[in-house]
């Protein structure tokens, strides 16, 4: 296990397509959309965009309200053993469980967890995003 890494940025926005905007005229284009969600592919990280209730929801907290610069760093790992093990080992180095790690609705597994200033970490096994030796993160090429 490499613990030193970001492998996803997710930035929880007030207005999505507002959002969408403002990246295409900095000239970012999006790897991948899902409803609620754009993704953009980085060297070799990945920058999600998600409405901020949405991602309080996900985060395991509905109803909280994230303000501006709202935003979940995420560490993604290749098995649910690994995401189980980083998060024990976080919550032993003293941050603040938000939600344990479970299987979850998009076909992957994850847990929330808050470092002691109150960022909030996600810890993720995305079966869709295969991870490369060195454990960073390249989305697949949209098919369709």
């Amino acid at each position: 296990m490499t613990p030193q890494r970001v492998t996803l940025i997710t930035l929880g926005v007030a207005d999505l397509e507002c959002a969408k905007i403002f990246y295409a005229k900095l000239g970012w284009q999006p790897a991948q959309m899902q409803e609620g969600v754009v993704f953009y592919q980085m060297n070799g990280a990945v920058l999600g965009l998600f409405g901020r209730a949405e991602l309080a929801r996900d985060q395991g907290r509905p109803g909280a309200d994230l303000g501006t610069g709202a935003m979940t760093l995420a560490q993604n790992f290749p098995t649910e053993a690994e995401v189980d093990d980083a998060y024990n080992l976080a919550l032993k180095a003293g941050a603040t469980g938000l939600k344990p790690p479970e299987k979850v609705f998009w076909g992957g597994y994850s847990g929330y967890f808050a470092d002691p200033d109150g960022h909030v970490w996600e810890l993720a096994m995305n079966p869709f995003w295969p991870l490369a030796e060195d454990g960073s993160l390249t989305l697949p090429a949209e098919q369709g």
